[in-house]
């Protein structure tokens, strides 16, 4: 059966840079389980021939193209312009999408790639028109979001009841973008699949576990976006947590969707609130902005949105209790990489050596996220001679160097919303349990100083506090 791919808000940079390239290249491999038409929808005076040759000029420049191959797709491509700001808008929609189809049943995705505020009228539109309804799950009707989905918890929990009236949670895909990297989905592979890994994987071994989403530039354009999230909401509401929460989970019952998600659920509702530790004397949260943010065009005077947050904080369950759990991003620091780091505990008596050394290079699991996807086991070895002198080694995993070139994130991601496997898509009890700690995290962090940093560094040296003992531990790529 037909599926059409039917892209809100086309004539963004999402549709030609990420999203395209991901259709393509899953088209071309045969990875969708039938014929695919992909179709631009936004209010410009576009046409088909346009709208083509748009897409081939921005496709990147990484993108192996084989031109033959890029013809033959460009035929599934066409553009609908519509002004969805009216019943009649979507109804000329629903019929532009009907002639397309040829008059045949068709399933249809709903790729919402426009403002988060025009979700809930475009899911509204969109059901208005009777492009929502399905009859026995044949053919489908599904709907992708992007982030942010709300901007706090009462959002998130009025957006997800409006739109839950409109559809069923199984029709409802929020994506983020993180869960489609192969480090990502490896987690669960590498945790439970691996003997010698799952029996260590618990406060028993665990000193503690890093979560660091780490950028090298500054704001730049995204000024105004940014200044009205900042680094809270536009980072660790969602991929932290989500990175947390596959690291730390239970095993499933099987590998289906809900059991997944329900484990993952189940990490963050057990994240100790963060109202909770306002009263104890170390410090738990650490909020600051890179020197010149102020400057940056777009940013208004005075602003106190953070572009750098460190929080510690713990899994009160079973497994986890006790163990730190620390979660650091920002902008304009030294390098660029997303990487989760288990630390486990030292021997309780070092032979060699003084413990302070043997302490600060404790052994490891990095698993690397971006950009150079992997997973790394830190360890000690002696170094040769009559002396006992240790040195760092580890045993690394490259997914470049065994497996080559391999699907960017979009492109599994939309594979799964077309086979309607929701494993790396966020439910809605998920968003609300990340909300929730988020905003206790915002409401103990308003009440602290905005603290400033050099570009280029690893953040305010107060974040260091955060370590206790493990003081400067932060974890480098």
């Amino acid at each position: 059966m037909l599926t059409q791919i039917v892209i809100l808000g086309a004539s963004g940079d999402l549709t030609s840079r990420k999203l395209t390239p991901a259709v393509f290249n899953a088209h071309c491999q045969g990875l969708f389980p039938g014929p695919i038409q992909m179709v631009g929808v936004a209010r410009r005076e576009w046409d088909d021939a346009y709208f083509r040759q748009h897409l081939s000029d921005a496709m990147p420049s990484d993108q192996p193209l084989e031109q033959g191959l890029w013809e033959e797709f460009l035929q599934h491509v066409s553009y609908l312009r519509a002004h969805l700001d009216s019943e009649e808008g979507y109804a000329a929609l629903a019929q532009g999408l009907d002639q397309l189809a040829g008059g045949e049943a068709v399933n249809r995705v709903f790729y919402l790639s426009i403002k988060p505020d025009l979700f809930l009228p475009s899911v509204r539109g969109l059901h208005g028109a009777g492009l929502l309804q399905q009859a026995y799950q044949e053919p489908f009707r599904r709907v992708v979001v992007e982030k942010p989905f709300g901007t706090d918890l009462q959002s998130a929990s009025t957006l997800n009841r409006a739109l839950l009236e409109l559809m069923g949670e199984d029709q409802l895909y929020r994506i983020d973008h993180y869960l489609g990297k192969e480090t990502v989905q490896n987690i669960l592979a590498f945790r439970f699949r691996n003997a010698f890994f799952e029996p260590l994987w618990n406060q028993k071994h665990v000193d503690l576990v890093q979560v660091t989403v780490a950028e090298d530039m500054g704001v730049g354009s995204r000024a105004g976006y940014y200044d009205e999230s900042g680094a809270l909401r536009d980072i660790v509401q969602n991929h932290a947590l989500q990175l947390l929460a596959l690291v730390a989970m239970e095993p499933p019952a099987n590998l289906d969707a809900d059991s997944i998600r329900s484990e993952k659920v189940k990490v963050l509702q057990s994240l100790r609130p963060p109202e909770a530790m306002i009263a104890d004397p170390d410090p738990h949260i650490v909020r600051a902005q890179y020197e010149g943010y102020l400057q940056e065009d777009g940013v208004p005077v005075g602003s106190l949105t953070e572009t750098y947050i460190a929080a510690r904080t713990y899994i009160d369950n079973w497994r986890w209790g006790g163990v730190p759990i620390l979660i650091r991003t920002g902008k304009y620091l030294p390098a660029r990489f997303t990487s989760v780091q288990v630390q486990f505990r030292m021997p309780p008596h070092s032979l060699f050596g003084s413990w302070a050394e043997c302490h600060l290079r404790p052994n490891a699991i990095t698993l690397r996220i971006q950009p150079r996807e992997g997973i790394d086991v830190h360890f000690e070895v002696k170094e040769p001679g009559s002396g006992q002198n240790m040195r760092p080694a580890a045993l690394t995993f490259d997914y470049d160097s065994l497996f080559g070139r391999r699907p960017e994130a979009y492109q599994r991601l939309l594979q799964d919303v077309v086979a309607g496997d929701q494993s790396l898509f966020i439910r809605s009890d998920e968003v609300e349990a990340s909300w929730r700690w988020a905003d206790g995290v915002r409401q103990v962090m308003d009440q602290m100083p905005m603290l400033s940093y050099p570009p280029k560094t690893w953040g305010p040296k107060q974040a260091n506090a955060l370590f206790r003992e493990c003081e400067g531990m932060w974890s480098k790529e």
